[in-house]
């Protein structure tokens, strides 16, 4: 059975707003390069009208990771993630390079009345008998701690442009 990640945040700045940054290509170059982590890059941007569809790559360093999860699958893992957005909802999807491990979820920005709220709904399964749990519950962390970066991010880069 999955884990779930349930992740909100709250900016002063309006729906519209995060919209616009999403559809700005230096938002995400921006981003991943404040935010992603150790050899993080962007692999790829697409943006069509109000389609936003950014596939990237983040790592979560081995130093960071429980021993059992280092002892199955040794070094970092790396990442690949893809965020899609059509408009203020949008899916993301992720796995761990080597490892049965996958992330899929929803995710959605609306006004809140003094600014917006962004969510993610999103479950990780790790398909590796005995460690499968410990192992979403690592991943799950530490993507949490990393959605709140983002989230202090967008503030921030909105603020200053």
């Amino acid at each position: 059975m999955a884990t779930p990640l349930a992740f909100t945040a709250h900016s002063a700045h309006s729906t519209a707003a995060v919209r616009a940054a999403f559809a700005d290509e230096q938002y995400w170059k921006d981003r991943i390069e404040a935010v992603g982590g150790p050899n993080a890059r962007i692999d790829s941007i697409s943006i069509t009208g109000e389609q936003v569809r950014v596939e990237m790559v983040q790592a979560i360093p081995a130093s960071e990771l429980p021993a059992q999860l280092t002892a199955v699958r040794p070094g970092d893992l790396i990442i690949p993630r893809t965020e899609t957005w059509n408009g203020s909802g949008g899916t993301v999807e992720a796995r761990v390079e080597g490892a049965p491990a996958t992330v899929n979820g929803t995710l959605s920005v609306t006004d809140n009345g003094g600014g917006s709220t962004f969510v993610v709904d999103a479950s990780i399964e790790v398909k590796i008998p005995l460690f499968g749990k410990k192992i979403e519950a690592a991943v799950q962390q530490h993507l949490t701690e990393l959605l709140e970066r983002e989230a202090e991010f967008t503030d921030t880069w909105l603020a200053s442009h």
